[in-house]
């Protein structure tokens, strides 16, 4: 039978529709011979609980909508294991909505929360501004941001578990300079988004406080790619005076640098010394290995999903902030011997 119930299934064992209920879902009490029986018949009947009906008596979709800007990304990867390892626990589904770098489709991710195709959400965006955020606090389910954000007149809804990208890339950029290397190069994402330029005064700063000038001519602007790192290398390296290494603000961009070294003839790291952020695992698979700054991915999205099934079932938070410190992992991509 395709469209069994619970009624169908207590006909066939004998017992009342209350008794299965019971040993379907777990809740109260039912003997372990009779939940084996019914078990039994369920799964002949080919029977599967009906949804639909469920959430309109718990209001409960049991899912939870995870917004990415890039879902080839392998940074995001991390971030899903995180989550769906708290969402299983709670029998919670995960449901991936890829937002393309776009506030339309940011907004379009809130709506469907609202709209309750979901019960809370975790988003990811690079430039967080009045309008999504507005949208975002005029939500009554929960939702957790993986960036920082605090709105100027407070009042924010929403909690947030973030990386200090900010101090990653000043890690990795001193490096560098305590290897003796002045002429740094930077590729990262579009300084009037909210990531790129707090990634951008991580690089600015550690070279401010080595007291090297910034040239803002090695500076690039680009857009978490492997294509937009190359491009970006290509002409950094074509600058009068090239820098003698590169810091880029992911790993996909580290590869296109790599890549656009590697056309140049220029040999890593005894010409060039890159470093990248994330540490995904292509950093260790690439020759030579990449130097890069782990992010924590997996922390974050263990934290935010943990935040969210508090919130959904009334489980104080203690800070509406959880922030997580990067930490940079040196391979041989960085390291200039002798």
């Amino acid at each position: 039978m395709d469209k069994s119930t619970i009624y169908h299934i207590a006909e066939q064992v004998g017992v009342s529709p209350s008794t299965v209920s019971r040993a379907l879902s777990g809740n109260g009490y039912c003997g372990a011979k009779t939940k084996e029986r019914i078990l039994k018949a369920a799964k002949a009947m080919n029977y599967a609980p009906d949804h639909a009906a469920k959430m309109l008596k718990t209001r409960r979709t049991n899912k939870i909508i995870f917004a990415v800007p890039d879902i080839c990304n392998p940074f995001y990867f991390d971030m899903i294991n995180g989550i769906n390892q708290v969402l299983e626990e709670h029998g919670y589904l995960l449901i991936l909505f890829y937002t393309k770098h776009s506030l339309k489709e940011e907004l379009k991710a809130v709506q469907n929360v609202k709209e309750k195709v979901a019960d809370g959400l975790i988003m990811v965006s690079f430039h967080f501004c009045d309008e999504n955020i507005e949208a975002i606090n005029s939500l009554s389910a929960p939702v957790v941001l993986t960036n920082q954000y605090i709105s100027p007149e407070g009042g924010d809804k929403f909690d947030y578990v973030y990386v200090d990208t900010y101090a990653g890339i000043m890690q990795g950029t001193e490096h560098l300079i305590k290897q003796g290397i002045e002429r740094i190069g930077y590729i990262g994402g579009m300084l009037n988004e909210q990531t790129g330029y707090q990634r951008f005064c991580g690089y600015r700063d550690a070279l401010l406080n080595a007291n090297i000038e910034v040239d803002a001519s090695l500076a690039m602007e680009s857009n978490y790619t492997e294509s937009g790192g190359y491009l970006a290398a290509k002409q950094l390296l074509m600058h009068a005076e090239p820098p003698q290494a590169i810091v880029a603000a992911n790993d996909l961009m580290a590869l296109g640098v790599m890549k656009a070294c590697e056309e140049e003839g220029l040999a890593i790291p005894g010409d060039i010394a890159i470093v990248g952020m994330d540490n995904t695992d292509i950093a260790s698979r690439v020759h030579p290995k990449l130097t890069s700054v782990a992010l924590m991915q997996e922390e974050i999205g263990r934290n935010a999903a943990q935040i969210l099934m508090n919130r959904l079932h009334g489980i104080p938070v203690a800070d509406r902030e959880v922030k997580l410190m990067p930490r940079l992992v040196v391979r041989n991509s960085s390291l200039r011997y002798g």
